[in-house]
């Protein structure tokens, strides 16, 4: 075997760009549950200890924070990679049919977990980042004795909104992901017209969560019963379950 021949399309295809796909993606899904399940209850143990926790977000969320939104761009590109360099399997996964393109049951999750994905790396650079930087500055400045903004403590819900709503995501993304040709493949036989109105239901659905979480139905303050998903660690894994147990009931329902 010749250096090559280990560079070659279908390699690229098949290994190389989904293992850095998969690579990128547990730095970014890692931190992802690291801020939602250790970073974000811990300062809210913190309490009173107003230094503390600003100091936290100095040093240890704004490194953190750097490595998840770069990991988000490293998955989100690795993955158009995977999904633009034709292959052998790719031609096969596609479902080519002279001239038209078939949905199957595979492709159909795959691109279920393609929308899930996007727009979770849509949240991290336009709503997550985009207030942390807010909540970043606002530490440094009360840190080297400035006033605080009254702005940083929404800035940070909104942040803190999206991140959950990415967890919810994540765990439908991930199971699309892996099952597009583990299990959809093996066990659904549905017709193209059947996964199309898999993939626009299941996003729609979707589309309803994530306008949720950016306040449209009610707005993003505490109190509001529609953002009840979000208001703690737990009540979000409930909700990703929930959300992949409806993904899987239409699938069975729809794809067969």
């Amino acid at each position: 075997m010749t250096a090559a021949s280990w560079l070659t399309q279908d390699l690229l295809h098949e290994f190389w760009f989904r293992y850095l796909h998969i690579l990128t993606g547990i730095a970014w899904i890692g931190l992802l549950y690291y801020f939602n399940l250790v970073q974000v209850p811990g300062l809210a143990a913190y309490g009173d200890e107003g230094k503390a926790r600003n100091i936290t977000v100095t040093q240890i969320a704004t490194r953190a924070l750097w490595w998840f939104r770069w990991a988000a761009v490293a998955t989100l590109g690795s993955g158009l990679l995977l999904a633009g360099v034709p292959s052998s399997y790719m031609k096969n996964f596609m479902n080519h049919t002279g001239d038209d393109l078939a949905l199957n049951g595979g492709n159909a999750a795959i691109a279920l977990g393609m929308i899930l994905g996007i727009t979770m790396a849509a949240n991290v650079w336009m709503i997550i980042w985009k207030n942390q930087k807010v909540v970043i500055a606002n530490a440094t400045n009360v840190l080297n004795g400035g006033e605080a903004n009254p702005d940083a403590a929404t800035a940070g819900r909104r942040a803190m909104l999206a991140s959950r709503q990415n967890m919810i995501f994540s765990v439908s993304m991930l199971f699309m992901m892996v099952g597009a040709a583990h299990l959809f493949e093996a066990v659904t036989t549905a017709s193209s017209s059947d996964a199309s109105t898999y993939v626009l239901i299941t996003v729609v659905i979707a589309a309803l969560f994530q306008l949720n979480a950016l306040g449209k139905f009610g707005g993003i303050k505490a109190g509001n019963k529609m953002l009840l998903p979000y208001e703690s660690h737990k009540n979000a894994i409930i909700t990703s379950v929930v959300l992949l147990a409806i993904n899987l009931i239409l699938a069975i329902v729809l794809l067969g």
